[in-house]
């Protein structure tokens, strides 16, 4: 074989490799479209903190989204609907569109979920008292054991029917979902239950995020139809909760997290629409979950670093195709 047929041979491999390499997300994915340009992701802060609106580094990110869970009977409390008044000034000031997650209650009702009729009541006093808010999920990781709905996908059914029908304006999020194992055939029940297929879902993506997988997201997108929205995800500094869900977790890893999560997770599917970073600061240095991109000492991490040029970069890439198309 001469050199000229060798050389031959070498670029016709190397081309189907290359038509490998470029169907390989969908293909994977079963049929699921991969973003291969430039990313134009919504992207927001999740905390449950006013406070950090505060933080002019916060201020000097521009983010236009921002999500907090709230006790689905926090209006009946002083206190809580304080808070709560308190969160929506804070994102208000900064420009940012609120969406908030309902929960378990924080008082006597404990754990035990309400009724579809008794949430339906609170959600109707929210949107009196924030008429300007229609961002909503019906539930804060309702796949958890431990939350009252994780063997109950028919009752948060139930909670998603009456918000629409409460607000038909509003955007409703089917759920909010932790990616673990129980989650996929969660999402199924829910949407027998639902009998409409939802336009929204919310996904916590810790688990695929922080191991450097998107195994966990891809079986969601197989399993629902419509946007995904990750409405809470972060690089584990550190974790004091017990759980059994070993994870990695340090400063550095944090940072190497937050880079994952925009250059491969947010780019298995265009339906990935939204993510906001879960948090934006620990508020001890012993809390019992830390993603937070400012330390307790309010001295930023380098996961913040990360944050801020991949957001600089998606503004100058979106600055420059708005020229373009102009």
């Amino acid at each position: 074989m001469d050199i000229r047929t060798r050389i031959a041979r070498t670029v016709a491999c190397a081309a189907v490799l290359a038509g490998l390499l470029a169907v390989a997300p969908g293909a994977s994915g079963a049929g699921l479209r991969a973003v291969t340009g430039p990313l134009s992701v919504k992207v927001g802060i999740a905390d449950q903190k006013a406070s950090v609106f505060d933080d002019a580094r916060l201020r000097g990110l521009g983010l236009r989204y921002a999500r907090r869970s709230v006790a689905w009977d926090s209006l009946r409390s002083a206190r809580q609907t304080a808070e709560v008044d308190n969160w929506v000034a804070g994102a208000k000031a900064v420009g940012a569109e609120p969406l908030l997650t309902f929960s378990r209650s924080s008082g006597p009702r404990g754990r035990r979920p309400p009724t579809a009729a008794a949430l339906t009541r609170e959600f109707r006093r929210f949107r009196r008292r924030y008429p300007a808010i229609k961002t909503y999920s019906t539930w804060n990781e309702a796949n958890q054991c431990g939350v009252g709905t994780c063997k109950n996908p028919q009752l948060v059914a139930q909670y998603y029917r009456a918000m629409r029908r409460a607000c038909p304006s509003c955007k409703v999020l089917a759920a909010d979902l932790l990616d673990q194992p129980n989650m996929v055939s969660w999402a199924r029940a829910f949407r027998r239950a639902a009998r409409v297929e939802p336009k929204y879902w919310g996904l916590h993506d810790y688990i695929d995020a922080n191991r450097f997988q998107t195994t966990r997201t891809r079986q969601l997108l197989r399993a629902v139809k419509g946007e995904v929205w990750l409405t809470e995800i972060g690089g584990l500094v550190a974790r004091r909760n017990g759980s059994r869900i070993k994870l990695p977790g340090n400063k550095a890893h944090a940072a190497k997290v937050t880079r994952f999560i925009f250059e491969r997770l947010a780019r298995v599917s265009r339906r990935i629409t939204r993510i906001y970073m879960y948090h934006w600061s620990s508020s001890t240095p012993r809390d019992s979950w830390d993603s937070a991109f400012i330390g307790a000492d309010g001295r930023p991490r380098p996961s913040l670093a990360v944050f801020e040029r991949i957001l600089q970069g998606m503004h100058t890439t979106y600055g420059a195709a708005r020229t373009a198309s102009r």
